[in-house]
């Protein structure tokens, strides 16, 4: 059953010079959780943070950490992410030979776990996981970068997953990351999203336009 909408700013589009005070604003702006992006150079084509900025922000705000994991291989940093404070680790499918084991050792850490689908990852990478997750990630964009434009042809498979969350009976996030603005919202949550992830739009303005860009975004 799709759940209310929910936003995640994602911190990649924050002024990384005043970290701490961008995640405060957030959460003082509404936001329901923070998306934390972890790229490596390899897996994706840009480099961003560690745990130990992670483990750093996380004095700063008691959102919910939403950690998505774009490196390969994920499973070695495992234990380093859900160490310094992230609540849902989200990895690609992609990211290692044995996506269920990667699963299963996320909850053995107590962390719930995330898939995330590439636009040319099929929706069977996820079928026969969706009674161990908890969240799957719909890239709306190839991953590495902010800003970039919405892949309209996504919202298909955002719809299927939608159907095959809802079959399971389970209360699993479908989540949306790329592209998300007051134009895109919609689109996505019509689809079935009911997490979205706000780089761009959610930081616009700075933080006195950032509950204005979260109420514009929840619709």
């Amino acid at each position: 059953m799709q759940q209310p909408t929910r936003i995640a700013p994602s911190i990649l589009s924050a002024d990384f010079a005043r970290l701490g005070e961008e995640v405060r604003a957030m959460q003082a702006a509404g936001a329901d959780m923070l998306h934390i992006d972890v790229m490596d150079g390899h897996f994706v084509p840009n480099i961003t943070i560690g745990p130990a900025v992670l483990k750093a922000l996380k004095a700063h705000s008691s959102l919910p950490f939403d950690v998505h994991l774009m490196i390969a291989p994920a499973d070695p940093f495992i234990e380093d992410f859900a160490a310094a404070g992230a609540d849902t680790i989200t990895f690609h499918p992609e990211a290692g030979p044995h996506p269920h084991r990667t699963v299963q050792h996320i909850k053995a850490l107590g962390k719930r776990a995330g898939l995330a689908l590439n636009p040319g990852t099929p929706v069977a990478a996820v079928e026969e996981l969706l009674g161990d997750i908890d969240l799957v990630l719909a890239m709306t964009v190839n991953p590495g970068f902010g800003g970039q434009r919405f892949i309209s042809g996504q919202l298909d498979k955002i719809a299927r997953l939608r159907r095959l969350i809802d079959d399971s009976g389970r209360p699993i996030d479908l989540e949306v990351d790329g592209g998300i603005n007051t134009e895109t919202a919609p689109r996505a949550i019509a689809a079935g999203a009911d997490l979205l992830v706000a780089g761009t739009a959610g930081f616009a303005g700075g933080p006195k336009r950032y509950a204005d860009n979260i109420r514009g975004l929840r619709g």
